[in-house]
C-alpha cells in the first residue's frame, strides 16, 4: 500500500542550500511511498531563496512557495504548512539540511504501524572534529544517536501523523513540540538511524552557544506550556551515554570534558533568559555558520 506524504520545507535566507535540499527531496528513492506535494515556507527570506524556489518549482509543479511577509518563528510556519497540506502524513524539513536518497521512505513508509504517531532520523553533521567546535557538534550528534536508541528524540526533519490542526506557535523547539501532541494522543515514536539527515553545526563558539541557549530555553518553555520532557533533560540518561561514549573513546576524555562545561554554561544561560529574563526565542536568531551544508 503506497503512503502519500506532503513534504514542509521551512527556509529563512537559505539561498545557499535550498537548491540542494529540493534536488534531494525529487530525488528520493521510494518505493511504498508516494511525495504528493512539496510545500516550502519562506519566512521573510531577504536573499534569494524566494527566488530559487520559484524557478525551480516552474519545472517541478508539485513544489509551491508560500511567503511570509514577517518571521514569526518556525512553529508558525509549519502551522501554515499543516493548514496547506492535503495528506496525512506530513514531513517537516529545516531549509538547512539534505536528507539521504533514502530517508523520505524510511521515515514514512513505518506509518504501516498504526501505532506509530511520529518518525525521525539521524542528523549527521558535515562539520570536521579536528577543531573544538567541529568536535562538539559530533559529540552532540553521537549523543543524539545513543540517546534516541534508547528513548526516540527526533529532530532536524521529522514525519508525523497529521492529528493536529496546529502547533503552539510559541514553541522554538517544534520538533519536541510535535513529539509532546503525538505522545498525548497515545501513540509512538519511533527512530530511524539508517535514514541519514546530512547537517551542518556550528562552526565557532559564538553561534554554538547562541544556539545551545536557544534550545535549553525551549525546553524550558515545553515542559511548562506543554507538561512534556524531552528525554535530553534526564541527568541520569545523560551521565549514561557519556560514560559509554568515553568507554568508545578515552583519548578524547579532556575535548569531552570541555564539551560538558561548555553545554552546562549554555544551559544555565537558556534556564536564565527563561526563569530570570522572561524570554521565549521562538523567532530565534539564525546561527550564519550553521548554513551551506553542501559546497
Amino acid at each position: 500500500m503506497t503512503i502519500q506524504a506532503s513534504i514542509g520545507i521551512f527556509a529563512h535566507n537559505e539561498e545557499a542550500n535550498i537548491l540542494h535540499l529540493l534536488k534531494a527531496i525529487m530525488a528520493q528513492k521510494l518505493k511504498q511511498v508516494e511525495i504528493v506535494e512539496v510545500i516550502v515556507v519562506s519566512s521573510a527570506s531577504t536573499d534569494k531563496t524566494d527566488e530559487l524556489v520559484q524557478e525551480f518549482a516552474e519545472d517541478n509543479p508539485k513544489v509551491r512557495l508560500y511567503i511570509q511577509a514577517k518571521r514569526e518563528g518556525k512553529s508558525s510556519a509549519i502551522n501554515l504548512f499543516i493548514k496547506e497540506a492535503i495528506s496525512e502524513v506530513l514531513v517537516v524539513i529545516s531549509g538547512d539540511v539534505i536528507p539521504e536518497e533514502n530517508t523520505i521512505e524510511l521515515l514514512v513508509s513505518a506509518f504501516n504501524d498504526k501505532q506509530i504517531g511520529a518518525t525521525g532520523g539521524r542528523p549527521v553533521p558535515v562539520n570536521p572534529d579536528n577543531t573544538f567546535i567541529g568536535y562538539a557538534v559530533n559529540l552532540l550528534w553521537r549523543m543524539h544517536h545513543r540517546m534516541a536508541l534508547i528513548s526516540p528524540k527526533l529532530g532536524e526533519m521529522i514525519a508525523f501523523r497529521k492529528l493536529m490542526d496546529e502547533i503552539p506557535k510559541e514553541s522554538a523547539v517544534d520538533e519536541a513540540s510535535i513529539e509532546a501532541i503525538i505522545r498525548s494522543e497515545g501513540l509512538q515514536l519511533k527512530y530511524i538511524p539508517n535514514a541519514k539527515i546530512i547537517n551542518k553545526g556550528p562552526e565557532n563558539v559564538r553561534d554554538f552557544i547562541k544556539q545551545r541557549r536557544r534550545i535549553q530555553n525551549g525546553h524550558l518553555w515545553l515542559k511548562r506550556a506543554q507538561e512534556y520532557e524531552v528525554v535530553s533533560q534526564d541527568s541520569g540518561l545523560l551521565l549514561k551515554i557519556f560514560w559509554q561514549e568515553l568507554m568508545d573513546r578515552p583519548g578524547d576524555i579532556f575535548r569531552m570534558a570541555g564539551v560538558i562545561l561548555l553545554e552546562v554554561y549554555c544551559r544555565a544561560l537558556g534556564s536564565w533568559d527563561y526563569h530570570v529574563r522572561g524570554k521565549n526565542p521562538f523567532a530565534w536568531e539564525i546561527s550564519k555558520s550553521t548554513k551551506k551544508v553542501k559546497s
